[in-house]
């Protein structure tokens, strides 16, 4: 079996891994970085997920690496795409004029700018990427990890690594479970976490909808897909608080939920210029062709684009039939989700009512080469919700809800590692439970939150940090994931520079103000200025 070594491990190719990965790189460090999908990225590429973000994201609240990724996609878009001279001289281009960001954009652009943030490293010796590659098991010695055992997703072939430090950046928390590190999933319980929104026991099971996004076009033509073999099911389901069929347009609001109806009209002649994408405003899901538009066809020269394209990712493809994690028929369920976004296709194809009175669209045209999965649809799963290590620092809701903490603004951590902002917005879970959405104010990263109470060099990089299943709601988005990662990968470095401990920085008042130096010296923002939440 092969064994490779580095300074530090990143398990999960996903955002919070590339930003670890970029931290440790940054500090001259050599870096391992795995990847179980055929795209690095995680939510913003595999899973197709265009970035929710904070409505002041152009003028502050991200880490200057975040930025430059943004930045990064608007100039690949300049420099490769046939855009419109207005389109072009747009300073915060929007090319998919998408409502949920005003950086809507097709998932491969993102592949394309991550892949240059770390081609240096790549060819300098000190990254190696190990794709596609998942963990499997794990050496422990007492509190500490000594090595990874990863798996070929395609192959028999297996590698071990051996690092001073291991980050889990994967979409679950795999290594929580390989390693034995203390974890939650699921509902708190209230006596727990004193939450106002938690249940009065734990439930572990009851986890977020997860989600298999896909992208679609309207074009001429029957595009049609065949039935699938499950249709009739998705299309008879009806959760009991939706007001209709999962298959409708009708659902709950989920800031109110008042059950609504939403429009779906493909290709309307809008001004893509004009699109006012800020959440706090609108939370833009009216229509739901715009609402996540990745491609504006009137951002394109005439003929570049025959249809706009859009990102489903809709309430009705959240599957709520089962969890995905720590269950002995995780496969089955996601499978099953699949097989839902693909009835929801065929539903929209062949009997979704009509603003004109008629059902069906024939012309929407699955877009598989969009999102680069082997079917069609996303190549991953959008998994909301990981396994979260029993932290040094739970971040609950009463530290953040806007109705707790009224107009004192979030907690504020002495040890906080870079802000974030987006509304507790848990979708339906597989317990059954309806959308929680709770406004927040604008809230910081603790450090404690990224270390596991007893692991000494295993660090959280993604997801599975010290939140609760409420608070996961805010802290799950595109720049906070960005953010932990590369406050975690910032830490592993600065341990190894000084000889020192993840518990041992959280702990001694120099060592934190060190690395706290460090970590605003690399554009990492730790207190916000004076705004109100939303």
């Amino acid at each position: 079996m092969v064994e490779i070594s580095a300074d530090a491990a990143v398990v999960g190719g996903g955002l919070g891994g590339v930003a670890a990965a970029l931290a440790l790189l940054r500090a001259g460090r050599m870096v391992v970085l795995t990847e179980e999908h055929d795209w690095l990225g995680g939510q913003l590429t595999s899973q197709a997920v265009p970035p929710d973000e904070h409505s002041w994201v152009e003028r502050f609240g991200v880490t200057a690496s975040y930025r430059a990724l943004r930045e990064g996609i608007r100039r690949y878009y300049r420099d490769h795409y046939p855009l419109t001279e207005r389109a072009r001289a747009q300073r915060e281009l929007n090319p998919g004029a998408g409502h949920v960001s005003r950086l809507c954009h097709e998932p491969r652009v993102a592949v394309a700018v991550i892949e240059a943030m770390l081609a240096p490293y790549r060819g300098s010796g000190r990254l190696r990427v190990l794709q596609p590659y998942r963990p499997v098991g794990a050496e422990v010695d007492g509190d500490r990890v000594t090595s990874v055992r990863l798996a070929h997703r395609d192959a028999a072939e297996q590698v071990v690594l051996r690092a001073p430090y291991m980050l889990d950046a994967t979409e679950t928390g795999e290594l929580l479970p390989l390693t034995g590190t203390e974890y939650v999933t699921g509902f708190e319980a209230q006596s727990e976490t004193g939450e106002p929104n938690a249940p009065a026991e734990a439930q572990p099971l009851n986890m977020q909808a997860v989600s298999v996004c896909f992208a679609i076009d309207h074009v001429d033509g029957d595009h049609t897909i065949d039935r699938p073999a499950s249709y009739d099911f998705w299309r008879a389901y009806e959760p009991p608080f939706w007001g209709d069929k999962l298959l409708s347009w009708r659902c709950p609001n989920p800031r109110t939920l008042a059950i609504m109806e939403r429009s779906f009209t493909p290709n309307p002649d809008d001004d893509p210029q004009l699109v006012e994408a800020d959440q706090r405003a609108n939370p833009g899901d009216a229509n739901l062709w715009t609402f996540r538009r990745i491609a504006a066809r009137r951002n394109f020269t005439e003929g570049a684009y025959a249809s706009d394209i859009t990102l489903v990712n809709w309430p009705m493809i959240d599957y709520l039939e089962g969890p995905v994690i720590d269950v002995p028929d995780a496969a089955r369920h996601l499978e099953a989700a699949r097989e839902l976004s693909r009835s929801v296709l065929y539903w929209l194809q062949t009997e979704a009512p009509r603003a004109d009175g008629g059902t069906g669209l024939p012309g929407l045209r699955l877009r598989g080469d969009v999102t680069g999965g082997t079917d069609g649809l996303a190549q991953a799963a959008y998994i909301r919700e990981s396994r979260r290590i029993r932290a040094l620092r739970t971040v609950t809701e009463q530290d953040l809800s806007l109705a707790v903490r009224g107009d004192k603004g979030a907690v504020s951590y002495a040890d906080s590692v870079g802000i974030g902002m987006y509304r507790i917005d848990l979708h339906p879970t597989t317990g059954g439970d309806n959308y929680i959405d709770v406004g927040c104010s604008p809230f910081e990263i603790p450090l404690g939150a990224l270390i596991p109470r007893r692991m000494t060099n295993l660090l959280a990089a993604g997801k599975d940090i010290g939140t609760t299943h409420i608070t996961n709601g805010a802290y799950r988005l595109h720049p906070v994931e960005w953010n932990v990662g590369e406050a975690a990968g910032a830490l592993a470095a600065f341990c190894l520079d000084r000889a020192t401990t993840p518990h041992a920085v959280r702990e001694k008042e120099t060592l934190l103000a060190d690395f706290q130096q460090r970590l605003t010296g690399d554009g990492v923002e730790l207190r916000w200025p004076d705004v109100t939440g939303y």
